[in-house]
């Protein structure tokens, strides 16, 4: 999850030099097109990885997934042109599209409080502490080494990440009894702690026949599916959106280059601090509650964003990352709690996929609002009504008894 954050933060991060690569002569919308291609690619991964992940586990997804961003991340440093930049980009979102349902399945699967909203927003931590790590490299790296030196730094840590995860790595309990093996789940449930219970009749083999896309369409699942879609799609228009363009937006507004990477890293970090506040909440009032209420949150502070002030525009931009970005997270909290472990990956794959959409929708409105010249401030109301969007779309969902 921290290479997954490195990628939400690393474009926006190298934009405003990107765009002065003169090699290069890169317009607005030629970055906005690269960064939506590598958006593409995390919605087939998600939508595709997600649901295989149901069919052939977690910890195996997952291992392919982490590998093949983590090549196609060191690539985009020795990419030669634009065209092969997008291309790499592309598919390093192919492979992290797969690999954020399959963690949040896997982590969750693994979590002795089921149905709250603790593990996924714990979990997500590792995201946006990837996504402040990025920003403070950026202030770093990119002055003294250029804009190459992220995708290296990016890429490095598999290094050691993969043969931990091949040694450390364990397959959820959940999927195996899904799968009918029931003895090797009790043997990594014992060495985790975990209580399966005795064996019910959804452990026979016919359990593994169950379509789970099939099943997320379903009458007992379509309202909550919907419902669901909707705020993935305007819960990651925001995140995406945000860590595209507020460097640059900030830059519009008068801040220079090193005050803009600080708003990243300062929005990042209010992320992280939302994150630890939201998981206990969730679990006290549940996630579907929860989410209503940062969204909300998200609006307003999003909107504030556009009063013009010195010091305090800081703490703005730090409420802004606590709501905006734990309210996407709560969204698949309530995602992971409300589907059985058969279809939960599927569930999540699907969130996250068409979440995605949003994600795409997140750079293009940031780009159109830069490039007529309206990102102060009315780029701030647009991206504050689409926060109240999705509290009003996840209100209408409902908790599975």
């Amino acid at each position: 999850m921290l290479l997954d954050g490195f990628d939400l933060v690393v474009l926006g991060a190298i934009i405003p030099s990107l765009s002065e690569y003169e090699a290069w002569g890169l317009t607005t919308g030629t970055l906005t097109f690269i960064s939506t291609l590598g958006l593409v690619g995390m919605t087939i991964g998600a939508l595709t990885i997600g649901t295989l992940t149901d069919v052939v586990g977690r910890r195996r997804v997952l291992l392919f997934t982490v590998a093949g961003f983590s090549i196609l991340t060191l690539l985009c440093a020795v990419a030669p042109n634009p065209f092969l930049f997008g291309l790499f980009r592309f598919l390093a979102g192919v492979g992290l599209g797969g690999a954020l349902p399959t963690a949040l399945a896997l982590v969750n699967e693994f979590s002795k409080k089921q149905g709250g909203g603790s593990a996924s927003t714990l979990l997500m931590t590792g995201y946006h502490v990837g996504a402040v790590a990025t920003a403070a490299l950026a202030i770093v790296l990119i002055e003294p080494f250029g804009w190459r030196s992220m995708f290296v730094a990016g890429a490095l840590p598999a290094v050691v990440l993969i043969p931990l995860m091949l040694r450390h790595l364990p397959e959820s309990p959940s999927y195996l009894i899904g799968r009918g093996k029931r003895a090797e789940a009790e043997r990594i449930a014992r060495q985790h702690g975990l209580e399966l219970g005795p064996a019910p009749a959804a452990d026979a083999p016919a359990a593994a026949t169950v379509n789970p896309v099939r099943t997320l369409f379903s009458p007992r699942f379509l309202r909550n599916s919907i419902a669901i879609w909707v705020t993935s799609f305007m819960g990651l228009l925001l995140v995406y959106g945000l860590n595209t363009w507020l460097p640059t937006i900030m830059r519009e507004a008068g801040y220079n280059l090193g005050a803009s990477l600080t708003f990243l890293l300062v929005l990042n970090v209010g992320a992280v601090v939302g994150l630890l506040i939201a998981g206990g909440v969730a679990n006290k009032i549940g996630p579907r509650t929860a989410a209503i209420i940062w969204f909300a949150g998200a609006a307003v502070f999003l909107a504030l964003l556009s009063v013009k002030i010195s010091f305090g525009i800081y703490i703005l931009v730090f409420l802004a990352g606590c709501f905006v970005f734990s309210a996407q997270v709560l969204v698949y909290a309530f995602t992971s709690a409300n589907h059985p472990s058969q279809i939960r990956a599927t569930a999540l794959g699907w969130s996250a996929g068409i979440g995605r959409l949003g994600a795409i929708c997140g750079p293009i409105l940031g780009g159109v609002m830069l490039g007529a010249g309206y990102a102060v401030p009315w780029g701030f109301y647009a991206f504050a009504l689409v926060g109240l969007l999705g509290a009003i779309a996840i209100s209408s969902s409902r908790v599975s008894r």
